[in-house]
């Protein structure tokens, strides 16, 4: 089970750029006993711009730096991520760090649109550049409306990304509102995917959209947590997001097991009406998620750490 330990990083008006919001924390364990947060903030035009927070590897809830710059600026405008961009996943390879993150384009006939970019970073994860103006995981012929929230592994040789893509909108009270599923890809060198359109987790519903996966291996099993949500009243409703969790020995097939994610809203507090956008890391042997609860991060960035029993 998760035990909760509460918010350790909000937002405040900290710069221009970092007026509000701490959304989709994603983990990278440092080699001096720091675990790095990349996570999106919004600015002053509700655009959302990654930067980064160091926290203690030994307790999380202490904040030991705060990025004063973004890591990586806008889009040109008219590319994919000229509207924000949200980190999603680290990889450190060949003494570089892959940097994965969703671009938002906002769009006419729906709100937006988005697809998966890839920046590399040479000092250390500090700085990154893109290493194209456009996307690596776009829509296709087979993926005709968004792709997003990527998890990338790198397995040996074998490179894995769990994404979400959209299978359509559905309209509620008038507006569109995006439904999406958790897809698998392949890869030899983290840059150009293979993808079979490959569903992982089967919503349990029609109107369900799963997405955000974040993903360990222990002992030859994948573990994944993932965020779900229904598509109506989201926004700190009733159908707002949870976490979920799914388990697989090839990374492809999934068999989901919500029942097993060890984590459940709380009944007060900031993650009360939402728990969303999870990043689960191992830490000298302790599991840590770090994820976000009302308003889609809103209320910060919060952390858990897992125990196999937890006393009442």
């Amino acid at each position: 089970m998760w035990e909760k330990k509460g918010v350790l990083f909000n937002t405040d008006n900290n710069y221009e750029w970092m007026v509000s919001h701490a959304c989709v924390p994603t983990a990278l364990v440092l080699p001096d006993n720091r675990i790095r947060i990349y996570f999106a903030p919004r600015n002053n035009k509700g655009q959302s711009i990654p930067t980064y927070i160091e926290v203690s590897g030994e307790n999380p809830s202490e904040v030991l730096y705060v990025h004063d710059k973004p890591i990586l600026p806008l889009g040109k405008i008219g590319t994919f991520d000229d509207g924000g961009i949200m980190p999603c996943s680290v990889v450190e390879t060949e003494g570089k760090i892959y940097i994965y993150y969703v671009g938002w384009n906002p769009s006419v006939s729906v709100p937006y649109r988005n697809a998966i970019g890839l920046a590399i970073s040479k000092d250390g994860g500090k700085s990154f550049n893109k290493l194209f103006d456009g996307p690596v995981v776009d829509r296709n012929r087979y993926e005709p409306y968004f792709t997003a929230s990527p998890f990338a592994y790198k397995d040996k040789d074998c490179w894995h990304l769990w994404y979400a893509s959209s299978t359509g909108f559905v309209m509620v009270q008038g507006k569109p509102e995006p439904l999406y599923v958790i897809k698998y890809a392949s890869s030899i060198d983290g840059i150009n995917w293979e993808r079979n359109n490959k569903i992982c987790i089967e919503p349990k519903s029609e109107f369900e959209a799963n997405a955000r996966p974040t993903v360990i291996k222990e002992n030859s099993l994948y573990k994944m947590w993932f965020c779900y949500r229904d598509s109506y009243d989201y926004r700190d409703g009733t159908g707002s997001y949870k976490i979920g969790y799914a388990e697989s020995f090839d990374g492809v097939t999934w068999n989901r097991k919500d029942e097993e994610a060890g984590i459940v809203l709380s009944k007060t507090g900031w993650d009360s009406l939402m728990q969303t956008y999870p990043s689960v890391i191992d830490w000298k042997g302790r599991k840590y998620m770090f994820y976000n609860g009302n308003g889609f991060g809103k209320t910060g960035i919060g952390w858990a750490e897992w125990h196999d029993q937890l006393s009442s």
